[in-house]
């Protein structure tokens, strides 16, 4: 090969080699902007959690600029399908630490003895099968901003109208109480008049430092889990504050599903607190 050819021919590798890197660039940079046009988070996004504030800060993006997308809580909630029958999904980070705070504030001074529904009368009585204490937010609560943008949140993820849900329940378990497994759906027909049959269930983790205190599904999975220090066959969510438990007590046949069965085991030490929503196949206000 002449020298004439050998020049022409690094020139063109050189070309070549110039357009491929302008066209990777080129590549790169419309990623970057479809990023930033839906706010995304990809993989190669590093999101770092501040301990003990629940907030989580998101490198390059900032959600806080939009407030849809603050009242959801994009790019901080993370789910987890942990069973398909039943139906539970695990959302990480559902609730911001000062939501948790907030909704157990409102709760302190209302607490009462929890009550299990009468199957013939449909009305609430205390029962050993429910040892906890709760209360329940008030119609005037639920126009709170802060209660409007979780029961937003809730209606978002579980696909399910705002107005079909119950007001949400905030309850206490303490040292050695817990709550026997149970359905959420009714057996009586007097709970079924208003919003009809409970459809899913939200379980929002309010606390930290919770030893036991577990959500127990029994009917679902193939393995064994810790429920209250004690091993059990089932699937077990450990409390963590801020975490939330999607499950639906209807199947996809619109049936009461009996695997739904499901129970909060004992609490060995701290104090366990949680807010529960249901949802109802209808309006209930």
């Amino acid at each position: 090969m002449g020298a004439s050819s050998m020049r022409l021919f690094f020139a063109l590798l050189a070309f070549v080699t110039f357009g491929m890197i302008i066209g990777a660039l080129i590549q790169l940079a419309y990623i970057g902007k479809l990023e930033d046009s839906y706010g995304s988070v990809t993989p190669f996004t590093r999101i770092k959690r501040f301990k003990g504030s629940g907030l989580r800060h998101t490198r390059g993006i900032s959600y806080w600029d939009d407030k849809e997308a603050m009242t959801l809580r994009i790019g901080y909630v993370i789910p987890e399908v942990i069973s398909w029958s039943p139906r539970i999904i695990v959302f990480h980070d559902f609730l911001s630490f000062e939501e948790c705070d907030y909704l157990r504030e409102i709760a302190k001074s209302r607490l009462r003895i929890s009550t299990v529904v009468d199957t013939k009368t449909g009305k609430g009585m205390k029962s050993e099968v429910r040892t906890s204490s709760g209360m329940f937010l008030s119609t005037k609560e639920r126009e709170y901003p802060m209660i409007q943008a979780i029961e937003k949140r809730i209606s978002v993820y579980s696909q399910i109208p705002v107005e079909n849900g119950e007001l949400i329940q905030v309850l206490r378990y303490e040292k050695n109480q817990l709550y026997r497994p149970h359905h959420d759906y009714f057996s009586d027909t007097f709970n079924l008049k208003r919003g009809g049959q409970r459809v899913a269930t939200m379980l929002m983790y309010l606390s930290d430092n919770v030893e036991g205190g577990e959500t127990y599904f029994p009917k679902a999975g193939s393995g064994e889990c810790s429920c209250g220090g004690k091993m059990v066959p089932g699937l077990c969510v450990k409390p963590l504050k801020g975490d939330a438990v999607l499950f639906w007590s209807m199947g996809l046949d619109g049936q009461s599903d009996p695997n739904s069965l499901h129970g909060g085991c004992e609490v060995l030490s701290g104090e366990k607190w949680s807010a529960t929503k249901w949802m109802r196949q209808k309006v209930t206000y």
